[in-house]
């Protein structure tokens, strides 16, 4: 496989975004203990605020992966080829509390260039990102229809702004 070189942040978007709606993609943190743990997520958005490159996902308070983003901040979000749609299922199905998603997947974290969260060798694209913002999803600002729909349980997701640090991509 080629290797990782910098890109800028907005020329693998079209990849990023076909791969989001196909098959999602994998979100990385680690606590503060250093074990990484792999989410998968459906909702990206990434684009300027504040002057700077912008990654916004949503985590729910409940989801192992929001505890370690509070303990550490950093993430990344890695976009996998297309023959490893099964592991990005797999983790959304189970959780971080009782598996290790990466080892069991064998999943390689490779240091963050600047983000204190790794990277999987496995991305053919990854996004570096420090949260420079939480904001909670508000329910009684919310379009009645999103909050019947995604929001049935009552279980709505903080808002993570994370400032892309550095965006890897293979080449080739």
């Amino acid at each position: 496989m080629a290797e990782f070189v910098s890109v800028p942040y907005d020329s693998r978007l079209a990849e990023t975004l076909a791969a989001l709606t196909e098959r999602g993609l994998l979100l990385v943190t680690q606590g503060a203990d250093g074990r990484a743990n792999a989410m998968a997520i459906g909702w990206l958005s990434v684009g300027s605020i504040w002057g700077m490159p912008v990654a916004t996902v949503l985590v729910r308070p409940s989801r192992h992966t929001f505890k370690l983003l509070q303990q550490n901040g950093d993430f990344t979000v890695n976009v996998l080829p297309p023959s490893m749609a099964e592991v990005i299922a797999y983790c959304g199905t189970v959780s971080g509390r009782d598996h290790d998603k990466l080892a069991e997947k064998k999943l390689t974290p490779l240091p963050g260039l600047q983000a204190k969260a790794p990277i999987l060798g496995e991305s053919v694209v990854a996004y570096e990102c420090r949260t420079a913002l939480t904001s909670e999803v508000a329910p009684d600002r919310l379009d009645e229809k999103i909050r019947g729909s995604a929001y049935a349980k009552g279980d709505f997701h903080r808002i993570f702004f994370g400032k892309i640090l550095a965006v890897r991509g293979r080449q080739g």
